[in-house]
This record gives structure tokens, sequence and C-alpha cells, in this order.
């Protein structure tokens, strides 16, 4: 019976770290689109999630909803932040602070 646990939780943890895994590479690939049409240089190729709750879809069934936020440069010498919101497996929307074109 223990083994059987076992072998839950760790199938359990398995799934979760998958799932955060691509919401993370999904989040990267929202970001690097976006700065990548406004111009501007996405920094440290990273994101931090910042948000993790359940919101409802449009068809009524709970869903993920994560936030990561990202940092960017317009002009090589200064860091803003971005984000980009994740509802269940596509991205929502991705929002910069103001910058110069």
């Amino acid at each position: 019976m223990n083994y059987f646990l076992l072998f839950l939780l760790t199938a359990f943890l398995w799934f979760w770290f998958d799932r955060l895994i691509k919401a993370i590479n999904l989040a990267k690939a929202a970001g690097k689109r976006a700065y990548l049409d406004a111009g501007v240089q996405f920094l440290d190729d990273t994101v931090a999630g910042i948000s993790l709750g359940l919101a409802r879809h449009i068809s009524g069934c709970l869903t993920l909803r994560r936030i990561y936020r990202f940092e960017f440069s317009d002009t090589g010498d200064r860091r803003l932040e971005g984000g980009v919101a994740l509802f269940g497996g596509t991205a929502e929307s991705v929002t910069m602070e103001p910058h110069r074109l």
C-alpha cells in the first residue's frame, strides 16, 4: 500500500512539474514574440511566476490562470518590466511598461 501511495505522489508531482515547464516555455515564447514585435530586447531569457489561481473560462470550466513577469530593455541601459497572463494553455495577454520606440 505504501508503494502505491508513493507511486501516486510521484506521478502527481511529475504531472505538475511537466505542466509547469510547458507553461514557462509558453510564457517565454509569448513574451519574446511581443518584444520582437515592439523592437525591444528581452533580458535574461527568464520569466518569474508571480501569480497562480483559478479562473472561469467562457465555457464555464475552471482553469488555471498563471501570470509571469519579464524584464526587457528599450535602450540597452534601462530595465523595464513586462508580463504575460496564461489562461489554461494559451497566452491571454502580454503587457509592457511604457518604453521608447
